[in-house]
C-alpha cells in the first residue's frame, strides 16, 4: 500500500506540489493525468524515492507500511532496487548492451547471481513475447519491443510497485494499447501495483482510478 499525506515540493520559487493526499491499495492500477507541468512526474519521483518531499505539518509518505523519512540513503537505495520498478517514456536502455543485459542490470545491482538473473530475464522475455530478442541491441528493436525490454527490466527484482512515466508517449496507437493491456495482464497474473502518469485519457480510463493533477493538487 502507498499512503501519501500533505506532500509538498518546492523548486526555487515554484510550489510544484501543494499538499498531495493519496492512498493506493495493493494491486491497484492508478493513472495520473493533467497538463504538462502539473506535477505528475514530480509526484512519481517522490513516490519512487528518487526525490524528497518538503515536509509540512503532518506530511507523511508510507510505502509498504514503511516510513520513507526514517530511512538512510543506503536503505532507500536498497528499498528502491527491490520494491520499485520504473518505466520511462524513452526506455533509458543502454545502447551498448543486449536486451537481456539491459534487463539484468537491476538484478546485478542487487547482487543476484548471473545465472539466476539470466533465467529470470529469459522467463520475463518469454512472458512478454520478446524471447527472440535476447541478443538484440536497442537499435535493433522496434519502439514497442524496447518498451517491453524496459518493462522486463522494471520487473526483474519482482518489485511490489511499478511507476510508469508516460510509458506510451513515444509509441504508436497500437503499441500503446498493447502496453496498457500488458499492465492489466501483469496486475492480474502477479498483483503488481501500478501508478501511471499519462496524457492519454483513453488509455488512462482502463485503470481502476484516474486522478487529475491540476496546479499541484489532486482534483
Amino acid at each position: 500500500m502507498i499512503l501519501a499525506k500533505n506532500i509538498h515540493k518546492f523548486h526555487e520559487n515554484n510550489h510544484i506540489l501543494k499538499g498531495i493526499d493519496l492512498i493506493v491499495n495493493s494491486g491497484e492500477i492508478i493513472s495520473l493525468v493533467g497538463a504538462s507541468g502539473a506535477g505528475k512526474t514530480t509526484l512519481l519521483q517522490i513516490l519512487g524515492t528518487i526525490d524528497n518531499y518538503d515536509k509540512k505539518d503532518n506530511s507523511e509518505l508510507l510505502l509498504n507500511n514503511l516510513d520513507i523519512s526514517t530511512m538512510s540513503d543506503i536503505e532507500l537505495a536498497d528499498f528502491r532496487n527491490q520494491e520499485i520498478g520504473f518505466i520511462f517514456q524513452f526506455h533509458q536502455l543502454l545502447p551498448e548492451f543486449t536486451a537481456m543485459e539491459n534487463i539484468c542490470i537491476p538484478a546485478f545491482i542487487s547482487k543476484t547471481a548471473k545465472k539466476v538473473a539470466e533465467t529470470k530475464a529469459k522467463n520475463l522475455m518469454d512472458y512478454l513475447g520478446i524471447i527472440d530478442k535476447i541478443n538484440s541491441k536497442p537499435n535493433e528493436l522496434s519502439g514497442g519491443e524496447k518498451q517491453r525490454v524496459a518493462v522486463a527490466r522494471a520487473l526483474i527484482n519482482e518489485p511490489s510497485i511499478i511507476l510508469a512515466d508516460e510509458p506510451s508517449g513515444n509509441l504508436d496507437a497500437k503499441s500503446s494499447n498493447n502496453l496498457h493491456d500488458l499492465f492489466m495482464d501483469l496486475r492480474k497474473d502477479f498483483d503488481y501495483t501500478f501508478i501511471i502518469a499519462t496524457h492519454d485519457l483513453s488509455l488512462a480510463k482502463k485503470s481502476d482510478r484516474v486522478l487529475e493533477i491540476i496546479d499541484g493538487k489532486i482534483k
